[in-house]
């Protein structure tokens, strides 16, 4: 479309779209299902089918107040229009609450898992300033003083003021809620509750609703909760004594799985590899109990600019303003981001703040190695098929590990297998990455790459991933290899060598017998300080100069879509891998890169190797070698 005159019709038609009738007393611009209807006073009106379907409608079809109690009961928009008032942030004036877009957008997943009679569970990516905790706060409000008495709800922030903020809006909503539709005699007020400094409740509802923070989880603890509205999440704390998931976990262990209880995880983004954004991954790809809903900020209708020159913005658009046109934003939205992005150094901390998507959101704070969109795509090819177990050998010990009777599922294994070992001579390679012995250590991987799977591209066919003593993480990767047709193994040998404990000879001793047993290691040259001269060693040495080079390898083949990923957790250590000022590359304190050090390794020696032997049942092309 490059015709100005088709272009500003287009554009005309998403204004109206955007500016289209909405009104809550009557249920125009609802995106509820509902039904004409004619209330009390002969006006006509659109309520929610779920009303039209309750026998009670016939009974309060003369009677103002009754139908209005009995809409309050189906139609939330409509209740909190006529019965909460909220401050407005532009006027700074009480004014009702009438839910904007992208507002009316998220009630209508919450009342679509409601109405269906299962748990209310959702987990909200938010831009800024559109009134998405007012939303949940109140939907909370709405439940526990027109559905249920003695339903207790929880409002937990990331800091306890936020928290407290947040309930301030029950607060103005019960002080202003109209007495004639408070549903019971007693006053609609806010009382301490048995002297809690933390806790009030409801007067006439007995519903109690409790405030903390992740900072002082114990307070909240052990409470009879039915709901929980989990603010800021992303921001939340996560040390070795407590995490995020952890206490999560224990509040929401404590909600039963039933009809109108509720659980609301929502935050603006802070970085990838949180517990947050792990959540959102999970539930964007429909593994969660939760609804993923991100609300970009081109929903929110105050930010739009008037536009001095249409055709002229048409014009100079660059290719990030017309993806946002085919996006369907108005040539006002775009001339608004386009003098809002003049006041940001970047465009990627314009996105911080304003993101078009949930990947943008996400994005890293800028000393991230590799792009988000390219982590997506490589994540697009992640898969949860896999079979998992272990593999059966003759002995623990490294000379019966040669001896693999064969794969046995167990759901308590961890080797995940997504293909098992097919023909070819020389195909594989095993990369090796050397943890810990304990649960605080950083994990051992192995992982299993196939040089030339049938569609060309190297591809992440296995995966060893745990805690376990040295002697026997060596002669698990044997096994491994030895499954995988004898395929070359490449451990990285930096713990074993580096050892100044007394169990630095036992180190030595483990890569003697490895390669004494087994046939195919890797090995390097090495300058020998005692002879200075050249020798072999078993295992692959990384230093600033070797990791340099297979991290930047890896960068290409992620840019270029070079190779298969298969496990998600690959992908979380790609997005929290950084490189601080000096130029070293490390994960963000906190997080691994155990995963991803198997996979730099270990393409980067498979881009080193000639073809395998027998390629004769493999339809291959061979990658271009990147250097």
């Amino acid at each position: 479309m490059e015709n100005i005159t088709d272009i500003l019709a287009e554009n005309a038609r998403r204004t109206a779209a955007m500016r289209a009738p909405y009104d809550p007393l009557t249920g125009q611009g609802s995106h509820l299902p509902r039904v004409e209807a004619i209330d009390p006073k002969g006006t006509p009106c659109r309520i929610p089918q779920t009303m039209a379907d309750d026998p009670a409608i016939l009974t309060v079809a003369r009677d103002r107040h009754a139908w209005c109690m009995l809409r309050f009961s189906h139609d939330f928009e409509f209740w909190a229009a006529t019965c909460v008032r909220i401050k407005d942030k532009l006027s700074g004036r009480d004014i009702p609450f009438v839910l904007n877009r992208p507002q009316r957008r998220v009630l209508a997943v919450l009342e679509g898992m409601r109405v269906a009679r299962r748990p209310i569970r959702l987990i909200m990516l938010k831009a800024r300033q559109w009134g998405g905790s007012t939303l949940i706060q109140m939907y909370m409000a709405w439940i526990q003083c027109i559905h249920h008495r003695n339903w207790h709800s929880l409002i937990c922030a990331h800091v306890k003021d936020t928290a407290s903020t947040i309930r301030g809006m029950y607060t103005k909503m019960l002080a202003c809620y109209p007495d004639e539709f408070w549903p019971d005699d007693s006053p609609h007020d806010f009382r301490p509750f048995e002297r809690s400094v933390n806790t009030r409740v409801i007067t006439g509802r007995d519903c109690r609703v409790t405030v903390g923070s992740s900072e002082g989880q114990e307070a909240v603890r052990g409470a009879d909760y039915a709901m929980a509205h989990l603010s800021e999440v992303a921001f939340w704390k996560d040390s070795p004594t407590q995490s995020p998931e952890g206490f999560i976990r224990a509040i929401c262990g404590g909600i039963v799985r039933q009809p109108d209880t509720l659980i609301a995880l929502e935050s603006t983004a802070n970085g990838v590899g949180n517990y947050f954004h792990s959540e959102w991954l999970r539930s964007e790809a429909g593994r969660s109990d939760k609804a993923a809903v991100f609300v970009p900020w081109y929903e929110i209708d105050i930010y739009t600019a008037e536009v001095p020159d249409a055709e002229a913005l048409w014009r100079s658009m660059s290719d990030y303003e017309r993806w946002l046109w085919q996006l369907g934003c108005t040539l006002d939205q775009i001339q608004w981001y386009r003098e809002k992005l003049s006041e940001y150094p970047s465009r990627h901390l314009m996105q911080a703040e304003f993101p078009s998507s949930a990947t943008e959101a996400f994005a890293n704070t800028g000393s991230g190695v590799f792009a988000p969109t390219l982590i997506d795509t490589l994540r697009a090819r992640c898969s949860d098929s896999y079979e998992l177990g272990e593999l059966s050998t003759a002995s623990p010990l490294l000379p019966g590990a040669m001896t693999v009777n064969g794969f046995v599922a167990d759901p308590c294994g961890h080797l995940k297998v997504w293909s098992r070992p097919r023909h070819g001579i020389d195909r594989y390679v095993v990369s090796v990455d050397i943890g810990g012995r304990t649960d605080r250590a950083d994990f051992s991987v192995i992982a299993v790459i196939d040089r030339f799977p049938p569609h060309g591209l190297p591809e992440i066919v296995a995966q060893w991933r745990g805690h376990i003593d040295h002697d026997l993480l060596t002669a698990k990767a044997a096994a491994i290899a030895s499954w995988y047709g004898n395929a070359l193994l490449v451990v990285e040998s930096n713990s074993l060598e580096s050892q100044t404990t007394p169990d630095t000879d036992n180190a030595l001793i483990l890569l003697s017998e490895l390669n004494r047993h087994y046939p195919n290691l890797y090995r390097r040259r090495a300058l020998d300080s005692a002879t200075h001269s050249l020798e072999n060693r078993v295992g692959f040495h990384t230093n600033r100069q070797t990791k340099a080079l297979v991290i930047g390898h890896l960068i290409s083949l992620v840019r270029d879509s070079a190779y298969i990923e298969r496990d998600t957790e690959a992908c979380n250590e790609l997005a929290v891998y950084e490189r601080d000022p000096s130029g070293r590359y490390a994960a963000r304190h906190g997080c691994h890169d155990d995963i991803l050090m198997t996979r730099a390794i270990g393409l980067w020696v498979a881009s080193q190797m000639p073809p395998p032997a027998d390629l004769s049942d493999i339809a291959f092309h061979r990658p271009k070698r990147i250097r």
